[in-house]
């Protein structure tokens, strides 16, 4: 059973919770201050602490609990879904987060989904992610000369960094399904890359303005088959 530990200033709401995660989950402890949890959290060991991320310090009592429970998985609660507070708590430490908006369903969900390694978020916070992402490995990275990219796989690598499925992509680009994973097949080998976070990632750096992409009858079609695009 995953443990959980909880962490919110407010009483009603944090014992409302206690109460209604405990059937679901092992909740080992609560607390109204991060202050008083750290130890607690650092002894206990969780496997996801609850925090709210309304409070003051919420950001520094991320990296504390990153810090002390490395193993835990930090999730925001009640975080508005507002691009400057994403990153900020992202770069703390949080694995997850739950919306002002959010329901119970919603927090089960994202604990459930956290303890697996995952993270649930919308598809705009997940392109926010993304850019944040690729603007950090442009700071490490030395400048590096742009691949060519036909128009389709611009507009292919473009969906996949918006968090489009394959399926997803076909639909919106009135294309059969095995098309679109051919051009990822290629895009991947261009970008040399083997992930679709990696391309995607790498979509607002290597994906060119127009006029500087290749035709789309110039592109190749030289499948990598070292590289998954599903």
């Amino acid at each position: 059973m995953i443990r959980v530990y909880l962490v919110s200033a407010t009483r009603l709401y944090r014992d409302g919770l206690v109460d209604a995660l405990s059937s679901r989950f092992e909740v080992i402890g609560a607390e109204a201050s991060s202050f008083d949890a750290l130890p607690k959290i650092a002894a206990s060991r969780p496997d996801v602490v609850l925090l709210d991320s309304d409070a003051s310090d919420s950001v520094d009592a991320v990296a504390a609990v990153a810090s002390a429970a490395p193993e835990a998985k930090v999730v925001a609660l009640a975080m508005p879904e507002v691009e400057p507070r994403l990153v900020v708590l992202a770069e703390a430490g949080i694995s997850g987060y739950v919306s002002r908006e959010g329901s119970l369903d919603d927090l089960i969900a994202v604990i459930e989904s956290v303890s697996r390694g995952e993270m649930l978020c919308s598809p705009g916070m997940a392109a926010t992610l993304l850019r944040r992402v690729t603007a950090l490995a442009a700071e490490r990275q030395p400048a590096r000369s742009h691949c060519q990219l036909t128009e389709r796989q611009a507009e292919i690598i473009a969906l996949v960094a918006e968090g489009l499925t394959n399926k997803e992509i076909a639909r919106r680009l009135c294309i059969e399904l095995p098309t679109v994973k051919n051009h990822l097949h290629v895009i991947f080998a261009r970008l040399d890359v083997s992930r679709r976070s990696e391309a995607a990632a790498q979509a607002y750096e290597h994906v060119l303005p127009p006029g500087a992409v290749q035709s789309d009858a110039a592109r190749s079609t030289r499948p990598s088959t070292s590289r998954s695009a599903h």
